[in-house]
């Protein structure tokens, strides 16, 4: 194609804002929708900047922004000229073919399980924004922020001298050295500062584990219903996960000994199951660690949300019971702080340390410096223990609200597993009503509450739903509860 020598410009108007900024779209836009087509020759800077009545700086920093991007070239003792192959039209080109082989899914070579599970992936995302009763968040409204920032800026500081240096994979020892301290007291647990590593939150345990434990072929039991999140780690993995299903005293450790003898990795929730809340018995522990002990596996105890009881006293953790270390402990901070707070640990065998921390370098090398030194702070100086305190009798009172709300204007059709502790309720499904229309009505009004179906490997023997609460006000939890019944009884008439 011909190079044009003709100067022909046409006519522009700067937008509000930076005068280089501004030129800079200007010109993109007018090369992008053909004004200044393939080949045309700019006028000189000078010339440019007299037209459009600005500096000569400002065209030159804008002109230059535009050879680098490849929108415009140069020819020696020539001038400027408009590209014949413009960026924008190659990233069209490469977009379009992407979505053209997208389309063709037989013809991916990526992971089988998440290919699987894609579709209902999608469906179960929920819009961005609030969520009235979404499981999992904590009370985000009590959070500290005043006190955050306070600490945020001394750590800021205090780190001046920090930032960039080599750092331990398993996270900044004073905070291991508090949660150490904290969990020692707190949950029972038995361990030492060198055992604590710090993750971002309990998904990224469950994957530390189960890439330094597991194989393809490997089997693992998992609560049935159980954390679909860790039930999609496994998988992913290529191990087979097999349902352990729960009675009045937790999970059935017999039925793992009995038929499930080979696998190789247990994971429970002990002090909380979820999503049911049950409490696995003492017996059961003993026999689960004891079990573990002498056929040589392991036990990943995931304490999502331990400090959340209302009527007793935090239980002692599975750890804390484990004389041959084969528990592998994890905690987090999101239930406690916000769902955005990926900061957790875990406490790992000693036998264990060393490939924890180079499974940890692998993933992401270490966790957040300023975040881990602003807990280490919150933790030592008491905030975190007062938080706890003021979460915890906030979390009772929403309970509460929940339960009355529900029994007073929902009563016809949920029946509520009661509990003592979490920051969710289980309510069971009266009559012919079936998950999928219960949920159907909640999405109505933008409630996010979520079937039990979802935690489900199997067919469960009773459709129920999952209220999260600890998240809204006593007053927002009422109001939200008599729409939901309203709009219910006007489904039924």
């Amino acid at each position: 194609m011909a190079i044009s020598s003709s100067a022909y410009f046409p006519h522009l108007i700067l937008p509000k804002g930076s005068i280089r900024d501004g030129l800079y779209e200007v010109l993109r836009d007018a090369i992008l929708d053909g004004r200044l087509s393939a080949g045309t020759k700019l006028p000189s800077s000078r010339v440019l900047a007299e037209m459009m009545s600005i500096s000569r700086n400002s065209v030159l920093s804008a002109l230059d922004r535009l050879l680098d991007e490849g929108y415009l070239f140069t020819k020696p003792s020539s001038g400027t000229y408009v590209s014949e192959t413009i960026p924008d039209q190659l990233i069209q080109a490469q977009t379009q073919q992407h979505l053209h082989l997208s389309t063709k899914t037989e013809t991916l070579n990526v992971n089988p399980h998440l290919a699987q599970h894609l579709a209902c992936w999608q469906k179960q995302q929920l819009p961005q924004g609030k969520r009235t009763f979404h499981v999992g968040v904590g009370c985000v409204d009590l959070f500290p922020h005043q006190l955050w920032g306070k600490l945020l800026g001394r750590a800021w500081r205090q780190s001046y001298h920090q930032i960039g240096q080599a750092h331990d994979s398993k996270g900044y020892l004073p905070l291991r050295q508090a949660i150490c301290q904290y969990v020692r007291s707190t949950r029972g647990l038995n361990c030492t500062e060198q055992q604590i590593l710090i993750v971002n939150g309990t998904q990224q345990a469950i994957h530390l584990t189960a890439y330094a434990l597991l194989q393809a072929q490997d089997q693992v039991c998992l609560d049935e219903p159980g954390y679909d999140a860790a039930l999609a780690v496994f998988r992913s993995f290529g191990t087979t996960v097999h349902p352990v299903c729960s009675d009045e005293e937790g999970m059935k450790v017999p039925d793992i000994t009995q038929h499930y003898a080979q696998a190789k990795l247990v994971y429970t929730a002990p002090s909380h199951q979820f999503p049911l809340g049950g409490t696995l018995s003492l017996t059961r522990r003993l026999a689960l660690l004891d079990w573990a002990a002498q056929q040589q596996k392991w036990i990943f105890e995931d304490d999502y949300n331990s400090e959340f009881r209302y009527g007793t006293r935090p239980i002692q953790a599975l750890q804390g019971l484990d004389q041959q270390q084969r528990v592998i402990y994890s905690g987090t901070f999101s239930k406690m702080m916000f769902p955005e707070f990926r900061l957790g640990f875990m406490v790992i065998p000693e036998s264990l340390i060393d490939l924890f921390s180079l499974a940890k370098s692998h993933i992401d090398t270490r966790s957040s410096y300023l975040e881990q030194v602003v807990l280490s702070l919150f933790i030592q100086e008491g905030h975190y223990a007062r938080h706890v305190r003021k979460v915890r009798k906030a979390c009772y009172e929403r309970q509460q609200a929940l339960i009355h709300a529900i029994e007073t204007h929902l009563s016809e059709v949920l029946t509520i597993e009661v509990t003592d502790s979490g920051i969710h309720l289980v309510c069971w499904l009266k009559d012919s009503w079936t998950e999928q229309d219960f949920t159907a009505q909640c999405s109505k009004l933008g409630l996010a509450v979520q079937p039990l179906s979802r935690y489900c490997q199997t067919s469960f023997q009773r459709a129920g739903v999952l209220f999260g609460y600890a998240a809204h006000t006593v007053d927002e939890i009422m109001e939200n509860i008599q729409k939901l019944a309203t709009e219910i009884k006007n489904h039924s008439c």
